[in-house]
C-alpha cells in the first residue's frame, strides 16, 4: 500500500518523531542523501499562488537529486475538468511523487486514491501538514524535546493551520491550545481526532476564547493570517479588513499577549504576516521570533518527508515498511 501524507495524522508518534530527525540531519548535510538521482521528478501543482511552498519544494527536490515538475493547474487539462484520476493514472507513471496546493482536501484524497506513488498535501481549506511538520522542526531546534511543551495558537481556529497544529501537535505529544473566537471554532471531528492522539501520546487539547488561558505559560506562541488562502475578500488589505479586524479583535499576538506566555516563549507563524493585525511587528521582528528559521525549515521538513515516501514507495512489498504506524518507518538510519 502506497504511503501518503494527506493530513498531519498520516504518521504515527514515532514515525513523526523520526522524520524531524531526519530534517535537521539533512539540515546540516542538504546534498547528502540523493535518493531522487536519475534525475527522478517529482510533480508540484500548484491551483493559486505560493512563494514557500513553490520555493522549498523545488529546492529540496533538486537537493535530493531530482527534478521539479512545477505545474500551474491553470494551464494544464486539471484547469479543464480533466478527472483527478486520470490525471493521477498520467502523473504517476513518469513522477516519484505528487505534491498539490489546491483548496479542497477531496482534492488531494482523490489524486491518492488513484496514485500509485506518494501525494503530498502542499496546503488545503483543511490542512497544512507540511508547515506543521516544519514547525515542530523549529519547535525541537529551538526547545530540545517536544513531548510535554505547550503550545498555544492564538487567531482563527477554523482555518488549516489550526487544524494542523490541533492534531500534529497532539501526534507529538504537546499540550496544543487554540485560542479563538465563538465563531471561529475548529471542525468537531478534527478536535474530537486530536483529543483521541494526545491522550495517546501524552498531551492535551483546550479550545477555549479565553486568551489568557490559552497563553498562560506556553512554551510556543502560533499565529496565521486572519483571512485564508481562497477566503480574500479584497486582495490588496485581506487580513487587515475591517471584518476580520472586528472578528478577532483582541486576538492579535502583541507584546502584552507575549507577557502571558513563557518568558522564553518563541514565537511562529507561517507567513506571510501582515504586522498590526494577527501579529505585532515588536513581535514579528523581536528577539522571540523564529518565522524565518520555520519558514526554512519548510525545505528540510518535506526533503525528509519526500526522502521517506520515496523509499517507503520502493520497499511497499515489504508487510514491515509498509504497515501505516510502524515504529521503524521512518528510521533515520544512515543520516547520522
Amino acid at each position: 500500500m502506497t504511503r501518503h501524507f494527506l493530513r498531519d495524522d498520516d504518521l504515527s508518534h514515532d514515525e513523526q518523531a523520526a522524520l524531524i530527525d531526519r530534517a535537521i540531519t539533512l539540515k546540516a548535510n542538504p546534498f547528502g542523501h540523493q535518493v531522487l538521482a536519475g534525475p527522478q521528478a517529482v510533480a508540484v501543482i500548484f491551483d493559486m499562488p505560493s512563494t514557500r511552498t513553490r520555493v522549498s519544494f523545488s529546492v529540496g527536490i533538486a537537493q535530493l537529486g531530482g527534478y521539479p515538475l512545477l505545474i500551474d493547474s491553470g494551464s494544464s487539462q486539471l484547469g479543464r475538468g480533466e478527472p483527478i484520476a486520470d490525471t493521477a493514472r498520467v502523473l504517476d507513471r513518469q513522477c516519484s511523487a505528487i505534491v498539490w496546493r489546491t483548496l479542497a482536501q477531496s482534492n488531494v484524497e482523490e489524486m491518492a486514491a488513484a496514485s500509485s506513488v506518494p501525494v503530498v498535501n502542499g496546503l488545503t481549506e483543511d490542512f497544512h501538514p507540511c508547515q506543521i511538520l516544519a514547525d515542530l522542526v523549529t519547535v525541537k531546534e529551538h526547545k530540545g524535546e517536544l513531548s510535554g511543551l505547550t503550545l498555544a495558537y492564538v487567531g482563527d481556529g477554523a482555518n488549516n493551520m489550526a487544524h494542523s497544529y490541533l492534531l500534529g501537535c497532539a501526534v507529538a505529544g504537546i499540550h496544543v491550545r487554540i485560542g479563538t473566537p465563538a465563531s471561529r471554532l475548529p471542525d468537531a471531528d478534527v478536535v474530537s481526532r486530536a483529543e483521541k492522539l494526545a491522550v495517546r501520546n501524552g498531551g492535551s487539547v483546550l479550545v477555549t476564547q479565553d486568551l489568557a488561558a490559552a497563553l498562560a505559560g506556553a512554551d510556543v506562541v502560533a499565529t496565521d493570517s486572519w483571512v485564508s488562502m481562497g477566503q480574500e475578500v479584497n486582495k490588496a488589505t485581506d487580513s487587515s479588513s475591517s471584518g476580520a479586524a472586528s472578528r478577532f479583535a483582541g486576538y492579535s499576538v502583541d507584546d502584552s499577549a507575549m507577557a502571558m506566555a513563557a518568558d522564553d516563549a518563541i514565537v511562529l507563524h507561517c507567513l506571510p504576516a501582515y504586522r498590526g493585525a494577527e501579529i505585532a511587528a515588536s513581535v514579528m521582528d523581536g528577539p522571540q521570533s523564529v518565522v524565518f528559521d520555520e519558514a526554512e525549515n519548510r525545505l528540510h521538513a518535506q526533503k525528509a518527508l519526500l526522502s521517506w515516501l520515496v523509499e517507503q514507495a520502493a520497499t511497499k512489498g515489504s508487510s514491515t515498511a509498509a504497515t501505516k504506524g510502524s515504529s521503524t518507518a521512518a528510521s533515520t538510519a544512515g543520516f547520522k
